[in-house]
């Protein structure tokens, strides 16, 4: 199995994000969560367009990736997981658990340090919440981003198929949990026990700043509840909300250019480095 997924990485990961993207897409159509004042066809095609250059920006920059690099140390023994002599079988979920706890703690910081805000700040402007809101990232983001989870990878020894095993948990409970989709409220009680709903994430998407700064877990929700940063619902409801930034509301700002420019601009509304709560 381990060679497998080795050897198809690729078509793993493509298959995984197709298979969901469309799986998502469709509930959304089926059974929306709330109505979409925005329509699809004016935030689509820039949402889309990023994660192509995200995924180009990565290849360039760091042609061997996260799990390229584990790939690599994984014969040299470097590491804590090697280092303590954890057999493959505990390392691999430990390595999951840990890279999770280090993406909810980079989050943490993304929106507490204003300059990384600035490029964090294009994935909470996006005025509606659903599927393409969690491809929505800055690639300068997605950089920083790969950098640290290199190092972390490093310095965990983790090895190449946890890092393949949690990268594409990542990506799949992301779409998942920026989905635009209903779900049964005793459903989501239990399901949000073991992984971030989208009611629980479309929480961290307000515009009031004490939620905003709230759930700030992708795919496991232990961590905001370990670190009380757990919100259960909007005050305002999930239907009454109001989603994304102020400062970025307008049309314009739905474009690509503008989008990949936002970090270097300043708003156009006194609302920075933090949008700001009526609460």
């Amino acid at each position: 199995m381990h060679d497998w997924l080795m050897q198809h990485e690729p078509w793993v990961r493509l298959g995984v994000f197709a298979t969901l993207l469309l799986g998502m897409a469709l509930w959304e159509l089926v059974a929306a969560r709330r109505p979409q004042r925005v329509p699809r066809g004016r935030r689509w095609p820039a949402n889309l367009m990023i994660v192509v250059l995200d995924t180009l920006a990565v290849r360039l920059v760091f042609p061997l990736a996260a799990v390229g690099v584990a790939l690599a140390i994984e014969p040299r023994g470097w590491g804590l997981m090697p280092w303590l002599g954890v057999p493959g079988w505990l390392a691999v979920p430990l390595c999951v658990l840990a890279l999770d706890a280090i993406i909810y703690f980079q989050h943490r910081v993304f929106h507490a340090v204003p300059w990384l805000w600035r490029l964090h700040r294009m994935h909470h402007a996006d005025p509606e919440f659903d599927v393409t809101t969690g491809l929505r990232f800055h690639p300068m983001e997605i950089l920083l981003s790969m950098l640290l989870k290199v190092i972390a990878v490093v310095a965990l020894g983790a090895p190449a198929v946890a890092v393949l095993l949690f990268e594409v948990i990542l990506n799949a409970t992301s779409l998942f949990n920026h989905g635009n989709v209903r779900l049964p409220a005793r459903l989501d009680r239990r399901l949000r026990l073991l992984v971030v709903t989208p009611d629980m994430h479309r929480v961290h998407h307000s515009w009031h700043r004490h939620e905003t700064d709230s759930n700030f877990g992708f795919n496991l929700p232990w961590w905001d509840r370990l670190f009380g940063t757990y919100r259960a619902q909007p005050e305002e409801g999930h239907l009454g909300m109001t989603l994304g930034l102020e400062a970025f509301r307008a049309p314009r700002e739905l474009r690509l250019d503008r989008m990949l420019t936002q970090p270097f601009r300043p708003a156009d509304t006194p609302d920075e480095p933090r949008p700001v709560s009526r609460g």
